[in-house]
């Protein structure tokens, strides 16, 4: 099993992107998102994980990739999955850095 680990220290960007969807099309949006992310952003060079997290409302999906830089989707190949995400969904992307990270006592 792998783990996205998320640290204040890593140097790592955070490109979140909300996507507002019907609930008839989370699943294929989140089966879009996947294949490209399996086919396609893992590859590239910088990618830390992608992680696609739908809402149990079936309204929204987050789609969450850590990069070890700033990424470009130049990539054809990338463009043709964001495109389907486009046409399925509303996303809003923006770039983050970690400010914090809290955990429960042990």
């Amino acid at each position: 099993m792998s783990e996205t680990v998320i640290r204040t220290d890593h140097g790592t960007i955070a490109m979140i992107n909300i996507f507002e969807v019907a609930p008839e099309n989370q699943q294929e949006l989140a089966d879009v998102l996947s294949e490209g992310a399996e086919k396609f952003i893992r590859h590239r060079p910088g990618c830390v994980s992608v992680n696609i997290l739908p809402s149990t409302d079936g309204k929204r999906l987050v789609y969450y990739a850590q990069w070890r830089t700033k990424a470009t989707m130049a990539d054809p190949n990338v463009q043709v999955y964001r495109d389907k995400a486009a046409e399925l969904a509303k996303p809003d992307p923006h770039a983050y850095t970690v400010f914090a990270v809290h955990h429960p006592e042990s």
